[in-house]
């Protein structure tokens, strides 16, 4: 039986969040919305034309976890690539498309999963008319995205700078353009750079309609910056009950916006994915190499997929507490004899030898009896 740190405490009524009540659709196989589990996205940067540096990028992505991917498509040569691509890969794959309505009836006939766009700025209502048309045959879902870099200029006119009324106002206008079509399979999203414009909006969106919302901070920066950011916002929301699917947009490898979209709902209770490792910071206590420990410990468990909790603590000050808690725990011994816990109970020690491989070897060997043990769609949702 796994000790799972979320599970035994899933009962306090201070760690439960109440999801806001979405209609749901359908993104390729991911249903988005409801009761649904939050999907995590991302974004190639690839040249969508060169299919086969996008196929292995997607591929790369779908390994770290990523539910549902997002291509450009700028223009013919990528949507001519992308009947190859859906081809190639397992996730849905969505279609960027701006301005040019060709490219979203190109990219649905194509076998898109999804298409971002807006309908204010693909033309005339007869083109609209043409791109849901295209949508509906192919079953291709819609996402509507606000961007307040990008709000239209009677909207700047009207409140004077981007803000929350007219992000919300842009995204329903866009909403009723697709409703006026008779089409209601899509999903919103109103991002901002500025995490209190985001949120604010999100917040506004989420009372004023119940379609699922694609929320995310945008350009949020590098590495270390847009990760800060994108939790502090996506988190606010999240906690708030707000989201149904998400990307977290840096300016990094694709793949670590999927890493960091786990991390965030794993820290929220809100998706179960691989290896939660649970370390302290170090201090003239520990009796072992924390950091460099814990920096290579998360580096060979990236490839597990079943969710587990492991502790690595340096000294006995916190470490039998935080190992009770935990599937598999470590705590820094003196004269380099350290303890070893399995589900909560002390199990053996462990003497002068490679900390890293020992817990790797434990890990797996959990990994692979929980996987062995789980139903079908529970290995889906995981893995």
């Amino acid at each position: 039986m796994s000790v799972n740190h979320d599970d035994a405490l899933a009962h306090r009524p201070w760690r439960q969040i109440s999801r806001r009540k979405s209609r749901q659709i359908k993104v390729g196989t991911v249903l988005v919305g409801g009761d649904a589990p939050i999907s995590v996205q991302s974004m190639t940067n690839t040249l969508t034309s060169d299919a086969q540096a996008t196929i292995a990028q997607i591929r790369a992505m779908e390994e770290a976890g990523a539910d549902i991917v997002r291509v450009s498509c700028p223009d013919e040569e990528s949507t001519a690539a992308l009947k190859e691509i859906i081809k190639a890969v397992n996730v849905p794959i969505i279609a960027d498309i701006h301005f040019h309505y060709k490219r979203g009836i190109e990219a649905a006939q194509a076998g898109a999963a999804c298409l971002r766009i807006n309908p204010g700025n693909i033309g005339s209502s007869d083109r609209v008319r043409e791109v849901v048309n295209a949508a509906k045959d192919h079953g291709c879902a819609m996402r509507i995205g606000v961007n307040a870099g990008s709000l239209e200029q009677e909207l700047l006119e009207k409140y004077g700078e981007p803000c929350p009324d007219a992000m919300v106002e842009s995204a329903l206008s866009h909403a009723k353009i697709l409703e006026d079509h008779d089409f209601t399979n899509f999903k919103i999203s109103v991002k901002a750079s500025d995490v209190f414009l985001a949120v604010a909006a999100y917040q506004a969106l989420a009372e004023a309609c119940d379609y699922p919302l694609h929320i995310g901070i945008t350009e949020a920066g590098g590495l270390r910056a847009g990760t800060v950011k994108s939790s502090i916002g996506l988190g606010s929301l999240l906690w708030a009950g707000i989201g149904d699917t998400m990307r977290v947009s840096l300016s990094a490898d694709p793949v670590e916006e999927i890493r960091v979209g786990y991390d965030i709902l794993k820290s929220l209770g809100l998706r179960r994915r691989g290896v939660t490792v649970i370390s302290c910071p170090s201090c003239a206590r520990q009796n072992f190499n924390v950091i460099k420990t814990v920096e290579v410990l998360e580096e060979r468990l990236q490839h597990i997929t079943a969710p587990l909790t492991v502790s690595v603590i340096g000294c006995v000050v916190n470490g039998p507490g935080e190992a009770m808690m935990t599937d598999i725990g470590f705590t820094g011994g003196g004269k380099g004899t350290h303890q070893v816990y399995i589900a909560g109970q002390p199990a053996h020690r462990l003497q002068n030898e490679d900390i890293v491989a020992h817990l790797v070897e434990l890990v797996e060997k959990k990994a692979a009896a929980l996987t062995a043990e789980a139903p079908p769609e529970v290995k889906k949702a995981v893995g």
